[in-house]
């Protein structure tokens, strides 16, 4: 049997057929830009309904309220569990002002006004002071232990049975000032201030039983009674050159010595 010629045979393949809803353009039409862009939004405003969700429920815990306590609670304490302070008077204008037996913890005042102010009795333990003016200003029976009172006008300030224990008064004004029953133990002062006050100074303080004498070194009674940043050269004098109100003995003829 002769075998049929390649061109006499015909060979019919089933025709290849997309389906008439997509034609082949379809995946490239705007339309279905269109779509994913659609989808694309609605993530994003699902995603920020969700967060939105989010801080309306932290709010409604009760959580801003409770930071609003807390603060409310350490300014009623003057700081943060009582040992600091929430009080600001920086550059504040005190004159006259009267605040008798309260609780300055650490409070600023800085260069504050308080000339002729009342603050007999209160607590300034650890504050901040300094170029403040402080004329006439009464802080008897007051705790002004560990505080910064340097560069300060204290001209008549009334001291009496203050307790000024650590407490920095470098380059500040004491003159005239009552320290009657004043404790100084331990505090810096300029030795010319130091020896004006040891002129004047009497009295024991009822809270510690120091006498103010005593406390300022007058007399050479105690051997850091010299000792003053400001003034390094004139810190802890030979006992010689002293009288015994703290100046130069003048019978030494070494007071005028470098």
């Amino acid at each position: 049997m002769a075998l049929a010629s390649a061109s006499s045979l015909s060979i019919h393949a089933p025709a290849l057929r997309l389906p008439s809803s997509t034609p082949l353009t379809r995946r490239h039409s705007p339309r279905r830009f269109a779509c994913c862009s659609s989808g694309h939004l609605k993530w994003q405003k699902a995603l920020l309904s969700t967060l939105a969700a989010t801080a309306i429920s932290f709010s409604g815990t009760g959580l801003l309220p409770a930071v609003a306590d807390l603060n409310k609670f350490e300014a009623e304490l003057r700081g943060e569990f009582g040992i600091g302070s929430a009080a600001q008077f920086g550059s504040a204008d005190l004159r006259k002002a009267v605040h008798v037996n309260e609780n300055f913890r650490r409070a600023n005042f800085t260069s504050a006004d308080m000339r002729e102010s009342d603050f007999s009795g209160c607590s300034f333990n650890g504050a901040y002071l300094e170029k403040a003016v402080a004329y006439k200003a009464n802080f008897s029976g007051a705790d002004l232990s560990d505080t910064l009172m340097d560069r300060m006008v204290l001209n008549e300030a009334n001291f009496t049975n203050a307790v000024l224990v650590r407490s920095v008064l470098t380059r500040s004004d004491l003159g005239g000032a009552t320290i009657e029953g004043a404790d100084f133990s331990d505090a810096v002062l300029d030795l010319p201030q130091k020896q004006a006050l040891c002129k004047y100074a009497s009295g024991t303080n009822p809270i510690t039983g120091v006498s103010t004498r005593k406390s300022l070194g007058c007399g050479n009674s105690r051997r850091s009674a010299y000792g003053s940043p400001s003034s390094p050269l004139l810190s802890t004098p030979p006992q010689k050159l002293l009288d015994r109100d703290g100046f130069c003995d003048q019978s030494t003829g070494l007071c005028d010595a470098n």
